[in-house]
């Protein structure tokens, strides 16, 4: 393994020597013509007859503005090459490399995933840092980006949920990390780069961001809401919601022979979800999304009502109606509801009732500060949210049982000193 230093113009270049690849001369023009998958009969150029050899191939990387940081980088890249960590630079951009490795893992993760992934990449990554060579990447350029996102990354220029002008949530940074950090973890793999960049990329905490964006309402103004849209054909999916913490596409995924009204109990084991505002039958992410949850009496005859308007619209519909999907809520021919529809009646409906302004995802959070507020053991709430375990529904709903840490704090004051807190 050979390098030396080249200069042209102004710049200073580190040229080195990565070994011999097979390779075919003219004896005519002397073009040389690397050998791809079989041998050429002619030279393009000329014509002329052509000789295989093994020709040494060097890969040139600058340019350094002195001869003394070209010496410093020929030295680091020798020592690559004598380890075998050497990757040869390539014209190959951060924006390419993503065009090939999205459609790559398309059939490895959800529809819904993977059109969040492309659509993140398209809106915020390439037009910020497609430009980039893979191998010239760095954790800074990705700090930066993860700043500007935050800054002023919303496309419409609205200000986030948390008020604070026209960037992403936290949070939603912090999900393009994640997206970022996988497909640098590939490419490690595929030996495109040394290591993953993004491995030590700082972006911005999002803990405080979950917070923030969380928005629940009392149990009477749950109940005022519910009272206001008690006529509506959406009413049994808003109860059912904030009854049981369900998540949107679990609730318009439910079917009937998921649900015994008997006893008072449903499994999730489909969910409906939108891939470019298509909907589409998913099963639920993880063994923990599918689960087995109790309903309460009202939820139940509310449940039994739907089931007989749907009867009766069955019977209007006649021969047409989409009896094969077995859905709970469904359109009158029963086809299934569109998820960004229902959350789009939601918000209408919560605008003009003069209640607090939350999210239909809200109510799930609703659900289960009520819950907790209530004494419900968070072990139950976490199996009621389908959550992977409990520690997850104590991050996230800390902030709803402050009584705990009160209760706490006295019974261990009682064990220490003989009484209460």
């Amino acid at each position: 393994m050979r390098g030396h230093i080249a200069k042209k113009g102004s710049r200073y270049f580190v040229v080195v020597d990565v070994g011999y690849r097979p390779a075919q001369r003219c004896t005519d023009c002397a073009r040389r013509v690397w050998i791809e998958r079989r041998p050429l009969d002619n030279c393009p150029k000329c014509g002329g007859e052509l000789v295989e050899r093994e020709e040494r191939r060097q890969k040139w990387h600058g340019g350094f503005a002195t001869k003394r940081e070209a010496q410093r980088a020929l030295t680091g890249i020798l020592g690559r090459l004598d380890a075998g960590t050497y990757i040869a630079p390539t014209r190959r951009t951060l924006g390419h490399y993503l065009g090939e490795w999205l459609p790559g893992i398309r059939h490895t993760i959800r529809a819904s995933t993977w059109e969040s992934y492309e659509r993140n990449v398209r809106s915020h990554v390439l037009p910020r840092l497609g430009h980039v060579h893979l191998e010239q990447l760095t954790a800074t350029a990705l700090n930066g980006l993860y700043a500007d996102l935050v800054e002023s990354g919303r496309i419409d220029g609205k200000g986030n949920r948390a008020g604070k002008g026209p960037g992403l949530s936290p949070r939603t940074v912090h999900y393009i990390h994640t997206i970022l950090h996988r497909a640098l973890k590939d490419a490690v793999e595929d030996g495109l780069v040394v290591r993953n960049v993004a491995a030590s990329a700082r972006p911005p905490r999002q803990g405080a961001s979950k917070r923030q964006e969380m928005q629940t309402w009392t149990p009477q103004e749950l109940r005022a809401f519910l009272a206001h849209v008690a006529d509506d054909r959406l009413y049994p999916v808003f109860m059912l919601a904030a009854t049981t913490g369900m998540r949107r596409g679990e609730v318009l995924g439910l079917r009937w022979r998921d649900l015994d009204l008997a006893v008072g109990r449903l499994a999730i084991r489909q969910t409906l979800i939108a891939v470019r505002h298509q909907a589409t039958f998913s099963e639920p992410k993880t063994g923990r999304g599918r689960r087995s949850v109790a309903l309460d009496p009202a939820t139940v005859a509310t449940l039994r009502a739907q089931r007989v308007r749907q009867a009766e619209e069955k019977l209007a519909i006649g021969p047409h109606y989409r009896d094969d999907l077995d859905l709970v809520f469904a359109r009158e021919e029963g086809s299934p509801l569109q998820p960004e529809a229902v959350t789009m009646v939601f918000d209408r409906r919560v605008a003009t009732s003069g209640l607090p302004r939350i999210r239909f995802h809200d109510l799930r959070h609703t659900h289960a500060t009520l819950a907790l507020a209530a004494g419900v053991h968070p072990k139950v709430v976490s199996e009621r949210l389908g959550h992977a375990g409990i520690a997850i529904t104590l991050d996230t709903y800390s902030h709803a049982i402050p009584a705990m840490q009160e209760e706490a704090a006295g019974m261990v004051a009682k064990l220490v000193f003989g009484q209460g807190s």
